[in-house]
């Protein structure tokens, strides 16, 4: 899987990222080599607690989808 992240220059110096498509998937860390580590911990993070969410429809379907 692919996904794109969008790395800013913190104040304090390093960078802070965040993921578009995943709202409040956001990390940050003291070099690019770091931030990339920690934005695959933060997506993989993000995408665990929302398969985790509990739907409440009782119509509704639960799909996987593997990209």
């Amino acid at each position: 899987m692919t996904i794109q992240a969008i790395a800013h220059p913190a104040e304090e110096g390093g960078y802070w990222a965040e993921v578009p498509a995943l709202p409040g998937c956001v990390t940050q860390a003291e070099t690019l080599e770091d931030l990339k580590v920690r934005l695959a911990e933060a997506v993989e993070g993000w995408l665990l607690a929302d398969a985790e969410r509990v739907v409440d429809d009782k119509q509704a379907l639960t799909l996987m989808v593997t990209v």
